[in-house]
């Protein structure tokens, strides 16, 4: 009794892991080929299949669906769920955010405070962070406003080393911004 099916309900939810793949009797394919641990891969019918599953007390789940003909693997489920999110957890890990750091001036910032925001972007750069230097206007400022892109023009220039502008200073309402993406072709490493 073990092997008969459970009637079709489609209201009957399986919980996640066992949704996102076929499993045994679900397998829809009349061949498929078989892959998995001490098993001699070939392609067999899917009843030849499910007896080399349930022989080994293991379950074969379908891994690729659009293979001619599909690839099933002999494997314990909860082992086979295990390994695949760990896997992915590994490759999050790995991947690194880049985060967006912002510089603000004014038309008249003097070259001590020029050069002590420019060390501070110089560094979010070498980190791999984005950096986004903008000039404020307040008030009558805004007839500074060749003085601002001066500025984000000579900011750019001092980090020419290790970052690339994406564009032009930009106006956006009472602000002037540039954005500076790090530069990571061209490094040159020591040897």
């Amino acid at each position: 009794m073990q092997n008969q099916r459970r009637p079709y309900n489609p209201n009957f939810r399986r919980n996640d892991e066992r949704s996102q793949y076929k499993i045994g009797r679900d397998i829809r394919h009349p061949k498929v080929r078989v892959v998995g641990e001490n098993i001699e891969s070939g392609i067999f019918t899917i009843q030849e299949a499910i007896k080399m599953a349930e022989d080994l007390e293991m379950e074969l789940v379908e891994i690729s669906p659009n293979a001619d003909p599909p690839v099933c693997r002999i494997v314990d489920f909860q082992k086979f769920v295990y390994e695949k999110k760990k896997k992915e957890k590994e490759l999050k890990a790995k991947t690194k955010k880049q985060e967006m750091k912002e510089i603000r001036f004014t038309p008249h910032t003097d070259e001590h405070d020029f050069e002590f925001k420019s060390k501070h972007a110089e560094n979010f750069l070498k980190e791999g962070n984005k950096v986004r230097a903008y000039v404020m206007f307040k008030g009558r400022a805004i007839a500074f406003k060749g003085q601002g892109e001066v500025l984000l023009l000579k900011f750019a220039q001092r980090l020419e080393e290790v970052g690339v502008p994406d564009q032009l200073p930009k106006m956006e309402g009472k602000r002037m911004f540039i954005t500076l993406m790090p530069k990571t072709s061209g490094v040159k490493k020591p040897v």
